[in-house]
């Protein structure tokens, strides 16, 4: 889907949309149709049977939308009438029986917000993805009702037997880099714990720890459908379910679910699919950077927590056979005991964007590991984290007396070892850089090339995503302008330009012919001195 708002732009995204669908579907028709400025996507779940009866089974909204997919859908609609709703479920009951259609159907519609309009966009043929929200709120198996149908039997109720019961929602969780734009990211799935099922709470997935998300596929990895008695209560519950969804080795959109089912806007029920474009500053704030670092920090001093104890046990005893008894073996239970000293060590991790964060860890005498953590005004934080049931991904530590719960994981990732942690409704990961047990090792002398990974070059143009090399548009030696098109990458159905950076000269280019690309490699260079 490609929106045109000015017609010098027109050719260059009908192209654009002409290759997405012929890649994707083998079709290059497209179509061309008006722009609702102030839409909403409402669509209604329709049944029909081959006795000619057909029925409605109320409406969803899946307004809102990144890149024009959905993220979320809820049922039913919020802030629409009784006669909106019955009106717009019979329009989808008229269309099936216009075309004498039995089975599972959606209908979709376009409404328009300010005039309350609505036209039909589309029907699919199908259970949608989104149909479990559906069953949440008429407590009706539609797996079922297809394949009754299937066989020949007449629909199970009739349209004055169904009512809707409570609230739903479901969130799609993708791997995906929300920062730039929401493109699609691939890679190893180290860490994956999602919240548990019940009656109220499904998850719905095909992976397990350890798949690849690959370039070749949708990005999305689950979906996850809370049902509550009213919104509020389903929106209350779809943030904790979030909060406990756990995802390490990729990025996902998780932390952004969180942010969106929290927002007052969304609270409210102002859904449209211009949401997170008209939200965009709300939705993406983020604490002060003192509060933020302070956080990280603490995040940090729990990770190196887990990382002392993890190593300093591995050549003792094994997790299961660790007894935290005062009668227990203290060589083993305390391996980094000292008799007249508290042993200390350092573990230095990268995060990224704040960059290397050291944090000295002390091995106190009763056992605990302990980390002092400068609050931003002077003060020293103290966590402290005993050595308890390590053969687990749960924690217990203590931050200025206070008891914290959190969760670790460690994985390797292209041959570097990482720890992610998950504390307080927040997720961070960190590169394990050099963790030092057992002598004094002043951490300045470790330089760069100590370092597992190397440095990019700092005109390099890397790729926004792991994706497939359809264009290149230039040639070394070609002198280029800040926002001249360079290659096309495709990925998930989407087609991403990558522009040049900055004016100058195109050198480093050795991409020939369509090939898979790896997010952040480097794809060429935009030199902004001389030609070369």
């Amino acid at each position: 889907m490609k929106i045109v708002s000015k017609s010098e732009d027109f050719v260059e995204n009908l192209c654009s949309a002409q290759r997405e669908a012929l890649t994707s579907f083998g079709d290059q028709r497209v179509l061309v149709e008006k722009y609702i400025l102030e839409p909403r996507h409402i669509e209604v779940q329709i049944f029909g049977d081959q006795h000619g009866n057909v029925m409605h089974l109320f409406e969803r909204d899946c307004s809102v939308q990144r890149r024009h997919q959905k993220i979320i859908e809820e049922a039913p609609a919020p802030n629409i009438t009784k006669s909106f709703r019955e009106e717009i479920g019979q329009a989808a009951v008229n269309a099936a029986k216009a075309v004498g259609y039995f089975s599972a159907g959606t209908v979709e519609f376009i409404v328009d917000s300010v005039t309350k309009e609505f036209f039909f966009m589309e029907m699919n043929t199908r259970l949608q993805v989104e149909h479990p929200i559906t069953e949440m709120i008429t407590k009706q198996d539609l797996v079922e009702w297809q394949i009754r149908v299937a066989s020949g039997e007449p629909l199970p109720c009739s349209q004055s037997d169904l009512s809707i019961s409570g609230h739903s929602f479901e969130a799609r969780i993708y791997a995906e880099n929300v920062e730039s734009g929401f493109l699609p990211a691939a890679g190893v799935l180290h860490h994956f714990q999602p919240p548990d099922a019940s009656s109220t709470v499904r998850v719905e997935t095909g992976v397990h720890q350890g798949d690849v998300v690959s370039i070749f596929y949708d990005p999305m990895i689950a979906k996850l459908v809370v049902w509550g008695h009213d919104r509020s209560a389903a929106l209350l519950k779809l943030h904790n379910c979030l909060s406990k969804f756990q995802i390490a080795g990729l990025p996902t959109n998780i932390e952004f679910l969180k942010s969106l089912s929290k927002h007052h806007a969304f609270a409210s029920g102002e859904v449209g699919t211009h949401f997170i474009e008209r939200h965009k500053s709300s939705l993406f704030a983020s604490l002060p950077k003192e509060k933020k670092l302070v956080r990280l920090k603490l995040s940090a001093a729990l990770a190196a927590c887990c990382i002392c104890i993890k190593d300093a046990m591995k050549d003792h005893l094994s997790p299961p056979e660790i007894s935290t008894s005062s009668s227990g073996n203290c060589w083993g239970f305390l391996p980094a005991f000292r008799l007249h000293y508290e042993h200390r060590c350092h573990i230095l991790l990268n995060h990224g964007e704040e960059g290397d964060l050291e944090m000295p860890v002390t091995f106190c005498k009763d056992g605990n590991c302990e980390v002092k953590v400068d609050d931003g005004n002077g003060t020293l934080m103290t966590v402290r984290m005993e050595l308890n049931k390590f053969e687990s991904s749960s924690f217990t530590a203590t931050i200025n007396g206070v008891i914290n719960y959190f969760s670790a994981a460690f994985y390797m990732k292209d041959s570097v070892e990482y720890v992610s942690v998950w504390s307080d409704d927040k997720h961070h990961e960190f590169l394990i850089i050099k963790p030092v047990l057992d002598k004094n090792v002043e951490l300045s002398s470790f330089q760069l090339s100590d370092r597992k990974w190397a440095s990019m070059h700092p005109l390099g143009v890397h790729a926004p995503m792991a994706g497939r090399l359809v264009r290149v548009l230039v040639q070394n030696g070609v002198k280029v302008n800040k926002g001249d098109p360079l290659v096309i990458l495709e990925a998930m159905k989407m087609e991403h330009i990558v522009r040049a950076p900055r004016d100058g000269f195109v050198k480093g280019l050795a991409l020939d012919g369509v090939q898979n690309v790896k997010d952040n490699s480097m794809l060429l260079i935009v030199d902004d001195g001389q030609e070369s």
